[in-house]
């Protein structure tokens, strides 16, 4: 099943599945008890983008502060569980809008099925997350390829939820190996009916991330397979909403963001481009601009690399000329650079 026609479900007020539309989450990197704390990084996280935030239940502690967050932010909350399934009946009671549960990790089906039937009264998902690290341990023992130990470890624990009927199911499958990840969604989107939440876990500090994610995820995202995305980055949970808004924009999957095109530079360029880019990107970014914008370093092929941006820069020799949609409309000394751009910007926004 491709993302438009999977089922559709309710995550708080929030509709994730059935729609080409994929949601970005990232997951809180500090204690959830400490309540202020987490507030204050999930209220970050949905001003940059985040329609969810997940937080980790490591005690009772923690779940229970479940519901003084609430209070303080707008978006749905997820409980992320793992081997304690009393931690995941109390998320439940405290306000979590959906919990995640490993297969691997929690294999008694009558506390399964008490998580399920409290999660159907109070209209709560659940996210059946397999990754590399915690399949099933009898499926470990089989000489099978991991995309298909995580497809059939997640198809365990499904049958489980459906025999219960309970079918306000995510699903994800991640691995840290790429090739091993794709595989493993392209199965699932053929056999599962229920939205897919993509990500490849242990990505790494920022710049391995980003590399591996994209690689990863672009091509599930082409495909048409994902529902929910979670850039996984060792760091900052704002730069996963940020990597993760980047790389649906560049799929085109997020259309009220900027385009921003710059060159490389080479031997010709006689301007600093570098800083004047970083500049006005940070400004077409912080204001939710949706142009196309360039700023290149060569007058001599500068307006016509970039002749498709709505408003574009391009360097010689102390100073730069402005164009909109490859036609010169105005020259400017270096210092007037910056000023000069955000003035056309602010023209065409």
């Amino acid at each position: 099943m491709r993302r438009t026609e999977t089922k559709q479900i309710r995550i708080g007020r929030l509709t994730l599945g059935g729609q080409d539309k994929v949601l970005i989450q990232s997951m809180c990197k500090h204690k959830t008890s400490d309540v202020d704390t987490i507030i204050k990084e999930i209220n970050e996280c949905e001003a940059l983008g985040a329609k969810l935030m997940r937080v980790a239940i490591l005690d009772e502690e923690d779940a229970k502060a479940i519901s003084y967050i609430k209070r303080g932010i707008n978006i749905p909350i997820v409980a992320d569980i793992h081997f304690d399934p009393k931690l995941a009946i109390l998320a439940i009671k405290c306000g979590a809008n959906k919990i995640r549960l490993n297969p691997g990790n929690i294999s008694d089906e009558n506390k399964i099925k008490e998580i399920v039937e409290l999660a159907k009264k109070k209209h709560v998902a659940i996210r059946v997350g397999a990754n590399s690290g915690s399949v099933n341990k009898e499926l470990d023992e089989f000489d099978i390829p991991l995309a298909h130990k995580l497809v059939l470890s997640v198809k365990q624990q499904v049958k489980i939820l459906e025999k219960y009927d309970f079918h306000d199911i995510v699903i994800s499958l991640k691995a840290s190996n790429i090739k091993e990840t794709i595989k493993a969604y392209e199965l699932a989107s053929e056999i599962f009916p229920y939205p897919l939440h993509i990500g490849i876990t242990e990505a790494g500090p920022y710049e391995l991330s980003v590399i591996r994610s994209t690689a990863g995820l672009a091509p599930l995202l082409l495909e048409g397979i994902g529902d929910t995305i979670r850039i996984s980055i060792t760091g900052d949970s704002k730069n996963e909403v940020i990597a993760a808004k980047r790389l649906l924009h560049d799929c085109g999957l997020y259309p009220n963001y900027p385009t921003f095109i710059s060159c490389p530079t080479c031997g010709r360029t006689q301007v600093d481009v570098k800083p004047l880019g970083a500049k006005i990107f940070k400004y077409l970014e912080d204001n939710n601009i949706k142009l196309t914008v360039a700023v290149m370093g060569c007058v001599v092929n500068g307006p016509g690399e970039g002749k498709n941006a709505d408003i574009g820069i391009a360097g010689g020799k102390g100073q730069y000329v402005i164009f909109k949609k490859g036609e010169v409309i105005k020259k400017v000394s270096e210092d007037e650079a910056y000023d000069a751009m955000i003035k056309e910007i602010d023209s065409l926004s």
